[in-house]
């Protein structure tokens, strides 16, 4: 056994497996969310910095996950296009893997329930406090149980509908609850718009991976439709969130919402374009970091845009 195992995983293998580029995507309906509801609350900061946390620890917790379940399951191997995990190459364990979800897993039930209580611990919101912890617990096992699990969701095409559900409409609409006490009608739209986008960025990365998914048995939905289906299934989500956000902007008629609506639709159709002429399927991975990228950049402009016009 050499020096390196056993002094154990070094730290640039954690921040690895942390996977801390997807965060900003993580963070995207918080901002949105928040700037909701934050824009009418201002100084509801606890709430704003405890809900990105939260967001970022249950983000960490999936990609934990996923690198040791799809690793046990057999989809990260040596066919895998994207990068390589954790687990699979050996330099963490997989029991040190299961140790640190558990640890994390931890953390984000602290940080969640103490953005609860102080959110609505001094409103006499319990019922809405006990559905939210309720929902957050299965966030938790949402997270561990994609591609973790003894019977991985993600391993049956149903990752796309967690995704949309959790990253969207439970992440901003519950956000913008935290502030207010309301279940704000004109979150609707943005919520899924934020979903929309939070799938496009999955899809890309089940698009990368089909061929050795479908080979593993990871039967994602592009493993199911083929490449030339999953790009169809991607013009739909991307289009579908540019209608969405244009419908959204028609109703407020602000400039820094067109802006989103007008740029987001532009960067999903020269994507688009280019997704038609992969020649090699690791040529999707630079389209999965500005997908979420993109994603993060109109959820800023969102927040910032609301907080400056008051809501």
């Amino acid at each position: 056994m050499s020096r390196a195992r056993e002094k154990g995983p070094a730290l640039r293998d954690w921040l690895s497996a942390f996977r801390l580029r997807t965060l900003p995507l993580a963070s995207s309906a918080m901002l949105v969310g928040g700037g909701l509801g934050f824009a009418q609350h201002p100084h509801a900061t606890g709430v704003f910095v405890l809900s990105l946390l939260t967001a970022f620890l249950l983000q960490i917790l999936s990609n934990l996950a996923n690198d040791y379940g799809d690793t046990v399951h057999g989809a990260d191997n040596a066919d895998r296009v994207g990068p390589q995990r954790a687990v699979q190459s050996g330099r963490i364990s997989p029991m040190q893997m299961k140790r640190a979800i558990a640890i994390t897993a931890g953390l984000a039930l602290v940080t969640g329930v103490s953005l609860l209580i102080l959110a609505l611990g001094t409103t006499g919101h319990w019922t809405a406090f006990w559905i939210l912890l309720a929902t957050g617990l299965l966030a938790i096992g949402a997270a561990y149980q994609y591609t973790a699990g003894s019977k991985p969701y993600g391993y049956k095409g149903l990752g796309d509908v967690s995704v949309f559900l959790f990253f969207g409409l439970v992440g901003v609409i519950g956000s913008a609850f935290l502030y207010t006490g309301l279940l704000i009608q004109e979150a609707v739209l943005p919520a899924c718009w934020v979903g929309l986008q939070s799938t496009a960025v999955l899809n890309l990365n089940n698009l990368r991976d089909h061929e050795n998914d479908r080979a593993s048995g990871k039967m994602t939905i592009v493993a199911r439709l083929g490449y030339r289906g999953g790009v169809i299934y991607h013009a739909l989500l991307v289009m579908t969130s540019s209608m969405l956000m244009t419908a959204y902007a028609m109703m407020h008629s602000a400039v820094w919402i067109w802006a989103i609506a007008i740029g987001w639709t532009v960067l999903s159709v020269l994507q688009l374009g280019r997704l038609m002429q992969v020649k090699q399927f690791a040529a999707i991975d630079p389209e999965l970091k500005k997908t979420a990228l993109a994603t993060f950049a109109c959820a800023l402009v969102f927040f910032i845009g609301h907080i400056l016009t008051g809501g």
